[in-house]
């Protein structure tokens, strides 16, 4: 199955006290770039994400947004007592008073008062947001969102799929059309060029057989393009091989487009044939929208 570059997933959980959401958008991109958005303190977790992103995703820009927030459960309570910060404040009331001898105490009102004491839902920290812990539980949240954004491109690969099905069978009737062609390209230029000579001999010259028998092997010669259609053939089958395998196909198809295109040109230089080098024409401009399709193949 052919993936899309395109696509875009998402998923939430629940861990710590937080909903961690995550999203996962992927466009086009000659090579493979991932791009991580996350609080920092996350940081370190950048590795592992992104190793777990490269798993599936072989070609395009991702990017991927993780946010967090406090569960709405958590923070319909109100306002929280930090006990970290009280003590903290104990702690410097009492070097204040060893070191400086100072005097007083601190009353309720006082600490209730001081920045930090009291905290909402949303700051508060029930478990810290470095703990190993929160490692698997970022990666089971992409994963998910991955897994979301693969059958988005899925289903867009399936339709470029079938879309490209039917273009590389349009360019085999085409090529079937040259195959059919290519024969009497020889013999419609020995006959003009055989007419042309009798309509030109006025009785001042003899007409010699050898001669011009040469000049029509010549003529075959530079005319020939069986090396080119049979090229143009293996080409055809081998996108087609590539559609239907579960690789990605994308470089491999814009190699073989551009590879079909020199042989297109070259049969339409050499044919020297009017209806071949339209079909050649037709062909190019069938290349040029299945290159422009390919182009969003993983």
């Amino acid at each position: 199955m052919s993936f899309s570059m395109t696509g875009y997933g998402q998923s939430s959980l629940l861990f710590g006290g937080y909903k961690i959401t995550f999203e996962v958008k992927s466009v086009n991109h000659r090579y493979s770039e991932i791009v991580l958005r996350m609080p920092r303190e996350w940081t370190c977790f950048e590795d592992v994400l992104r190793r777990t992103v490269q798993q599936h995703i072989k070609r395009g820009r991702v990017d991927v947004t993780i946010n967090r927030e406090q569960d709405e459960e958590d923070t319909a309570s109100g306002p929280v007592l930090n006990i970290p910060t009280v003590r903290s404040y104990l702690k410097a009331a009492d070097e204040l008073k060893r070191e400086f001898g100072l005097t007083g105490e601190l009353s309720l009102r006082d600490m209730l008062a001081l920045h930090g004491v009291m905290e909402n839902g949303e700051g508060t920290v029930l478990e810290p947001v470095v703990s190993d812990s929160w490692q698997a539980t970022l990666v089971e949240g992409l994963e998910q969102s991955v897994h979301s954004l693969l059958q988005m491109r899925a289903r867009e690969g399936s339709y470029l799929t079938a879309d490209l099905e039917l273009r590389l069978a349009k360019l085999e009737q085409l090529h079937y059309d040259m195959l059919e062609l290519a024969p009497s390209v020889v013999s419609e230029y020995r006959d003009k060029l055989r007419q042309r000579l009798n309509e030109l001999n006025d009785g001042t010259f003899p007409f010699d057989e050898h001669k011009f028998g040469m000049e029509i092997a010549i003529f075959a010669d530079r005319c020939n393009i069986d090396e080119e259609l049979t090229r143009l053939f293996s080409h055809i089958e081998q996108c087609r091989t590539l559609l239907r395998g579960n690789e990605p196909v994308g470089r491999k198809m814009d190699f073989l487009i551009q590879e079909m295109n020199r042989e297109t040109n070259t049969i339409g230089s050499k044919s020297n044939h009017l209806t071949l080098v339209n079909r050649a024409l037709e062909m190019k401009a069938e290349l040029e929208k299945i290159r422009e399709q390919a182009a969003n193949l993983e």
